[in-house]
């Protein structure tokens, strides 16, 4: 099975476009792999370091333990979790034209997550812009038969739409929707 793949990074996601090519239908992949960069890893254990060093200074420096140390320490733990939490490593949309659609998650823990959609469910892709007070992204959703929500294709991520635009395109090709081939500005 021959595969052709095409690359587009920008900011902090890369997009990867992976086509099987063979007697069954062609899997159409498309994935948004989040870019780390080794700075940020240095500086989180620098930042943890710092955290825990100065209840810990306290502590020796007074002697005793009072609860304004404890409170510290737990305050710092819950900020290094919260800094923790759930890296995702990649998110993930496989194409399968006579079936459905499968969404994956894959998480820096390793743990992976799917769901599979299948393709006489999706009435739509949706591609939409979000804007709040704070920030402004582009979401790219699907339209469920029977379901009251927009289900999210990309759960974690915001990656923008010079990425998002050839997914929308390869969702609406696979459920043969003929409102989708506007082209994207």
């Amino acid at each position: 099975m021959a595969e052709e793949a095409l690359a587009i990074a920008e900011g902090k996601y890369t997009y990867v476009h992976e086509v099987g090519k063979g007697p069954p239908e062609a899997i159409d992949a498309h994935h948004i792999v989040v870019r780390r960069s080794r700075e940020k890893g240095s500086n989180l254990c620098l930042f943890t370091l710092l955290l825990f060093a100065y209840p810990s200074f306290l502590l020796f420096r007074q002697g005793k333990l009072d609860t304004l140390h404890i409170w510290s320490l737990v305050i710092m733990a819950l900020l290094i979790r919260l800094f923790l939490k759930k890296p995702v490593k990649k998110e993930s949309v496989l194409i399968l034209p006579a079936f459905g659609v499968q969404l994956e998650t894959q998480y820096g823990s390793g743990k992976t997550v799917r769901q599979f959609v299948p393709i006489s469910r999706i009435l739509k892709p949706v591609l939409t812009e979000c804007v709040t007070p704070v920030t402004c992204y582009w979401s790219l959703s699907l339209i469920i038969r029977g379901e009251e929500e927009l289900m999210l294709v990309f759960k974690e991520l915001r990656p923008p739409v010079k990425m998002l635009a050839p997914i929308w395109k390869a969702l609406c090709a696979a459920i043969e929707c003929g409102e989708c081939t506007e082209a994207i500005t």
